[in-house]
């Protein structure tokens, strides 16, 4: 068996060429320069500027031509079990096939986007020293985020945001939102936006998700029946994706970057809105609650109604099949350089703690 697999030469080739990846991806250094702000950037605009144009998502039609792809397989083998010809089908040949595809996908994602999950990251660029914080900490932070996020939910104008429920207002405050941002961090500079909503909008309650970055396209999906609050950090953390930053945690940081730059109160709202209920999560895990009765004594109306509605929202869509497509996801942040899982998106208020102490609570 050995030996009929070291002669396929396509697929040894392919064997090397992911054995190099990997090893290139421990450096970090070398993929935030050479890669990150080397190769990447030039791909990901191409892309961009490929697909960006076209109202509906091509990841999307993508995803769907591989399930399709997959179920006709899967009803071949079936029928093949069926006729007891499963023997006949299952050979070296089909197993170097699949093994060809399952390199080739490893590669392809690693080379569009994925390597970015092994840079050094926005802490690095910001110089932050993000350590384990203690409760004091976390408590004064979650303080002066409620006091942000009481701030704008004064300023808010209730028809004005329900105009976020149009993508292409959404897609153009973000651009302006980086534009800005940029002026303090350069390496937040955003061309060429490509945001779409997701195909799967009226289905999305069955993943769970609110957005998501295709590697593959560069194109930024968001689930449209979203609650409409919710939006602009979504666009934001999806559009922080397509500048290179794969994990979960950094992407809400660079949103909560972009947004804070923004002149629309919508937008400043929306990111203290996210940031806050992450903050008080982690409150809540130290199991003191003294501190989050002080702080739901002292919350605006605006959030409380804000927090039913989606509370409310996510019971609605609640089903038995989300759960085990966040263990799935959860699995693959985990395989993609975040232990944590499903927990990294929290891991957002580290940094926030973290630019605290070098800023100041004014920085917030």
């Amino acid at each position: 068996m050995l030996n009929s697999l070291l002669r396929d030469r396509k697929l040894v080739a392919l064997v090397v060429l992911a054995i190099v990846i990997k090893l290139f991806s421990v450096n970090e250094q070398w993929v935030e320069e050479y890669y990150t702000y080397g190769f990447y950037p030039h791909l990901s605009k191409a892309l961009r500027f490929l697909f960006g144009w076209i109202p509906f998502s091509i990841g999307d039609i993508l995803y769907i031509v591989a399930a399709i792809y997959l179920v006709l397989k899967a009803w071949k083998l079936l029928r093949l079990l069926a006729r007891r010809k499963v023997k006949e089908y299952l050979s070296w040949i089909l197993f170097r096939k699949f093994l060809k595809l399952v390199i080739s996908i490893y590669i392809v994602f690693n080379l569009f986007w994925g390597l970015n999950y092994n840079r050094l990251g926005i802490a690095y660029q910001l110089g932050l020293e993000v350590k384990p914080y203690s409760q004091n900490d976390l408590f004064q932070v979650t303080q002066l985020l409620q006091q942000r996020l009481n701030f704008y939910a004064a300023k808010e104008d209730t028809m004005k945001r329900l105009e976020l429920n149009r993508l292409p207002l959404l897609k153009t405050e973000g651009v302006k939102n980086y534009k800005k941002a940029a002026n303090s961090f350069p390496f937040l500079s955003y061309e060429r936006p490509s945001v779409k909503t997701s195909v799967f909008s009226p289905i999305a309650h069955y993943f769970g998700f609110t957005g998501y970055f295709n590697p593959f396209t560069s194109e930024a999906q968001m689930n449209s029946e979203e609650p409409v609050f919710l939006k602009p950090f979504v666009v934001n953390h999806e559009m922080a994706h397509q500048l290179g930053y794969g994990k979960e945690n950094e992407a809400s940081f660079v949103a909560y970057l972009a947004c804070k730059a923004s002149d629309n109160a919508n937008f400043r709202y929306s990111v203290y809105y996210e940031l806050y209920y992450n903050a008080l999560f982690e409150c809540r895990m130290t199991g003191d609650t003294t501190m989050q009765r002080a702080l739901s004594k002292s919350l605006h109306p605006r959030v409380r109604r804000d927090k039913r509605q989606e509370i409310q929202y996510r019971l609605g869509k609640k089903n038995k099949v989300s759960p085990f497509v966040t263990d799935f996801y959860d699995g693959y942040l985990k395989l993609n350089n975040q232990p944590k899982g499903m927990a990294t998106y929290n891991e957002v208020i580290a940094w926030l703690i973290a630019y605290v102490k070098k800023n100041g609570a004014a920085a917030i």
